[in-house]
């Protein structure tokens, strides 16, 4: 568990490192499109900006996007008393609870560290949880606050994004003057070198979000199921979520592998399987029968 948290620590610290060098070299590309040298220093600089800020604020932007609202011990007695139960049996601070009123049963931990965290469940996850299957879930989420993913995931959501929004701006840049300036001045090799880079920043931006491991929803669901001492729970709920039809909301690509399980169901066949960030869910669900 040590070794996992020490890893989620060096990562996030490497993510951002990385995040800066990729908005830097697409700075670099956006001058030589568009003609403009005054926009390399500005995309140093939003790198910076956007890299603490993510760090910090990154959790409520999530919240944000997920249209979660804080859940009250009046609203929500049996969510507040389940969380804080198991807070006090991992050993954590009880998280900030958040509701997302959305039918598809799901749920989501943010933050960037145990002391700042939040835990966010849909409308749909408690009308179709009992009370076993629900704690499953939490304790999942619990896990992944005690080893530090949330941290991580969540830097990856917000900066993955903001690197795709860079590279739109830049193919953009190709139709709105950057060729008619760069007309028999442009290095072709250059220009050739930014159009590949921004068709592809998508694609790389994925990839960057499946660097969160399958692993750590495996270690998730076993740390989980240790903390309320009830694998079945888990997989009970792991079940229902799989056998609901109801798509999320809510749910998009950039946070899709914040969820205890993928939420884009409507985006279904061999393509999403292959660039999920979820293990299969029926492995998860053997896995925890098994213990």
């Amino acid at each position: 568990m040590y070794e996992q948290i020490s890893s989620n620590v060096r990562g996030s610290v490497l993510l951002i490192l990385a995040f800066i060098v990729v908005i830097v070299g697409l700075g670099y590309l956006f001058t030589q499109v568009t003609g403009y040298p005054e926009i390399l220093p500005l995309a140093v600089a939003f790198a910076v900006i956007s890299s603490i800020g993510s760090y910090y604020y990154s959790d409520k932007i999530v919240l944000a996007m997920a249209h979660a609202r804080p859940a009250t011990k009046e609203e929500y007695p049996h969510l507040v008393n389940s969380v804080e139960g198991l807070a006090i049996a991992a050993g954590l601070p009880v998280p900030s609870i958040y509701i997302v009123d959305d039918s598809a049963p799901n749920a989501f931990a943010t933050g960037r560290n145990p002391r700042h965290a939040a835990l966010a469940v849909t409308t749909g996850l408690l009308d179709k949880m009992d009370r076993t299957e629900l704690e499953g879930v939490i304790g999942h989420e619990m896990a992944h606050v005690k080893d530090y993913d949330i941290r991580f995931m969540t830097l990856v959501a917000i900066l993955a994004g903001m690197a795709v929004l860079i590279a739109d701006w830049l193919l953009r840049s190709f139709w709105w003057g950057g060729r008619r300036r760069n007309r028999g001045g442009g290095n072709p090799i250059v220009l050739v070198i930014a159009l590949v880079v921004a068709i592809l920043a998508p694609i790389f931006a994925t990839l960057i979000k499946l660097a969160i491991s399958r692993h750590r929803e495996f270690l998730a669901d076993a740390e989980g199921s240790m903390l309320t001492r009830y694998p079945d729970g888990l997989a009970n709920a792991l079940e229902k979520i799989a056998a609901d039809t109801e798509p999320l909301e809510v749910a998009n690509k950039a946070t899709a592998h914040m969820w205890i399980a993928n939420p884009l169901k409507e985006h279904g066949g061999w393509t999403n399987n292959l660039f999920s960030t979820h293990p299969p869910i029926e492995e998860r669900i053997r896995r925890l029968r098994a213990m």
